[in-house]
């Protein structure tokens, strides 16, 4: 598999951008960012960027029983954020499969790499527990950005 900064994600202008600050319950004992919450702000940013194009998680799974769901993950923390920081989460579609999504994602300060991670997003059956096709007018909409 392809290290962060080795990824397969088209370095394209993002799909999506999430501005973030940093406040003090981010920060651990050092007084940077705690490791874990830089995945926070990548789940943030792709939740607001499925919103941004018009598809809610509640809705997904209380219409058609669908999640989705961190299936695999590479990060490259490069450099720390710290207090009251202005970060800018960029997320970017990497690929599209049957059940699945590959995104690019970038933490950044003004212009200094701070976090970049290669997530598989799996989309599953909550009943069954199982991956599942993604909807039809996701996968529509997913392919329009693509071809953007």
């Amino acid at each position: 598999m392809p290290s962060a900064r080795q990824s397969v994600i088209p370095t394209a202008p993002p799909a999506f951008s999430l501005p973030i600050r940093v406040y003090y319950e981010d920060t651990d004992a050092a007084g940077v960012v705690y490791y874990a919450n830089y995945l926070c702000y990548c789940e943030r940013a792709r939740t607001e960027w499925l919103r941004s194009i018009g598809f809610e998680q509640q809705k997904l799974r209380t219409e058609q029983g669908l999640a989705f769901v961190v299936r695999a993950m590479n990060a490259d923390y490069v450099s720390p954020a710290a207090l009251d920081d202005a970060l800018v989460v960029e997320t970017r579609i990497g690929q599209v499969g049957g059940a699945s999504i590959v995104f690019g994602q970038k933490i950044l300060r003004a212009d200094t790499l701070l976090f970049d991670a290669r997530f598989t997003i799996a989309c599953v059956n909550l009943d069954r527990k199982r991956p599942a096709p993604l909807p039809a007018d996701l996968r529509a909409q997913l392919e329009k950005l693509n071809a953007a």
